[in-house]
């Protein structure tokens, strides 16, 4: 299937059908770990922390779940692909196949009825209710492969996505090994729900506050503290306007680290077909206020 029939095909997310008590169940266990862990506090595992954070959300959910799974805006050896995929596993976000059909069906349904966390449904859902109320099919891979079948072409891709949790739990022996609680409490916990949340507040705080350069027919916005917080991804109203561009910080100020990445493996000769849309007129003022 091609880039262009992926982004055509008519999507629709299953219907919510009630609170999914085991997504709450893990997202308030591990709310408890990120506190606890601010009571074990140390230098040395934040860092390690921050850093698993750049590997597992900059490479996983930017670099790969999005950039690369979602939209094809540029290529990379399947060995590379397949590795972002298990750093975007790490995350706890879901696996591949879930997350990119997740992803897919936002595009073509953003703002709209079907879109499965737009603000017009109120903040909290589309920051993390939508995940909390309803079954989100995050091991239900025979539905999601619908709208991702790219990825659903690959077996690993279909064992990832069936066992997601699994690199989580080698990570969470060895941090366990190498530095007890404490060291799972920050590498673990805490890392996980930092980077839940910079993930919702591109699909809450992006959609409600920033400038809008063009005149997209959502509410996506560019907003400078996401992207900081997201390796670049605040930059929504620029990806939605081109969302087959592996850049998305469009102007000089705009930074996008994901983007600098790309072009250091082309430059490599590792990235390949890289994908870059270019601004050529500004469609709505950039001082709009949200």
């Amino acid at each position: 299937m091609t880039r262009n029939s992926i982004e055509s095909t008519p999507l629709t997310m299953p219907a919510p059908a009630g609170m999914n008590w085991s997504t709450t169940a893990i997202m308030v266990l591990l709310h408890v770990g990120a506190v606890g862990a601010l009571f074990m506090f140390s230098w040395r595992y934040f860092a390690i922390s921050m850093l698993l954070w750049g590997i597992t959300g900059g490479l996983g959910i930017s670099m790969g779940y999005h950039r690369l799974h979602t939209h094809r805006s540029y290529r990379v050896p399947l060995w590379m692909e397949y590795f972002f995929a298990v750093c975007g596993a790490l995350t706890l976000e879901g696996g591949p196949i879930f997350w990119v059909a997740t992803h897919r069906i936002h595009h073509q349904k953003s703002d709209q009825p079907g879109d499965p966390h737009s603000p017009r449904d109120g903040a909290f859902w589309s920051h993390m209710g939508w995940l909390l109320f309803g079954d989100v099919n995050h091991n239900n891979t025979l539905i999601m492969s619908k709208y991702a079948p790219d990825l659903a072409k690959h077996k690993f891709y279909i064992w990832l996505n069936n066992y997601h949790w699994v690199p989580t739990v080698v990570l969470t022996v060895i941090l366990a090994v190498i530095g007890g609680l404490p060291l799972v409490l920050w590498g673990v916990c805490f890392r996980i729900v930092v980077g839940f949340h910079c993930t919702w507040l591109v699909n809450s705080a992006s959609h409600m506050w920033g400038y809008r350069r063009f005149a997209t027919r959502d509410d996506s916005r560019n907003n400078w503290w996401v992207a900081l917080m997201t390796f670049g991804e605040g930059w929504h109203n620029n990806h939605h306007a081109h969302p087959t561009s592996a850049r998305h910080g469009l102007a000089w100020y705009e930074f996008d680290s994901t983007w600098i990445l790309i072009s250091i493996l082309k430059k490599l000769g590792i990235a390949r077909q890289v994908q870059m849309a270019k601004v050529t007129s500004v469609v709505v003022s950039e001082r709009e206020a949200a």
